[in-house]
């Protein structure tokens, strides 16, 4: 069976297309782990939950090697179409250790609007521990909570999984709630040390093209962005 945290089928080809222009994934979230990255020039970096490889193919275009996995087949597919062979791609579930990767074998790891999906998420953590270097970098982004506190309301607090409909059309996207003391907090018991967390908000060029698209983002929190390292 798929696993259920990745985004198969028509729902796959539809992340896929948004996530080229959307406001929050192109020109909010993308930018905003891609700074975090800084300087990827000969890095070896693990693109987790690559995705249709829009991530990927920034990554490649700044001189750093890739390697990406998904455990969806459609965004697969879109990611080969994006990167061809520039990028060794992966699926597998996430849910399940990286067993492909070695120990100690990546300089950093991107996991970009992946990790509030997962269910195993201090399993995944453990592994990104073993298979980073030491002194590797580690970014994650994530819904903010208070975005996710404004749209389905109770309890700041509350760590209940949702539904979120995409767009108002027939898809929709299941995560966790988790407050910010959750979020950093399994991360940093995962042993990582926090160098710098972002509230993104999107780049100018976003103003151009859907004005109050880049007006509300500015005005409320969408993602938190954190980079962190390895010990």
């Amino acid at each position: 069976m798929p696993p259920k945290t990745a985004y198969h089928d028509a729902l796959g080809d539809y992340f896929a297309e948004h996530a080229g222009t959307s406001p929050y994934n192109a020109y909010t979230d993308r930018p905003a782990m891609l700074g975090l990255a800084g300087d990827v020039a000969g890095a070896r970096v693990l693109d987790v939950g690559c995705g249709a490889g829009h991530y990927a193919a920034e990554l490649l275009a700044r001189g750093a090697e890739v390697v990406g996995v998904d455990g969806s087949s459609t965004l697969l597919d879109h990611a080969r179409a994006r990167v061809g062979e520039r990028a060794e791609l992966h699926l597998h579930d996430l849910e399940k250790p990286l067993d492909f990767a070695a120990d100690a074998s990546f300089d950093g790891a991107v996991c970009a609007l992946v990790f509030h999906h997962l269910t195993r998420r201090t399993q995944l953590l453990g592994e990104l521990r073993r298979v980073l270097r030491p002194g590797g970098w580690l970014l994650v982004s994530t819904t903010h909570p208070a975005a996710d506190w404004r749209h389905f309301g109770g309890s700041y607090y509350a760590d209940d999984w949702v539904d979120l409909s995409l767009g108002g059309g027939p898809f929709s996207i299941r995560f966790q709630r988790m407050p910010l003391e959750t979020f950093l907090g399994e991360l940093l018991a995962a042993g990582f040390g926090l160098e710098r967390l972002l509230e993104p908000r999107p780049v100018p060029g976003l103003r151009e093209i859907d004005e109050a698209a880049h007006d509300k983002l500015h005005r409320t929190p969408s993602f938190l962005a954190v980079r962190l390292v390895r010990p």
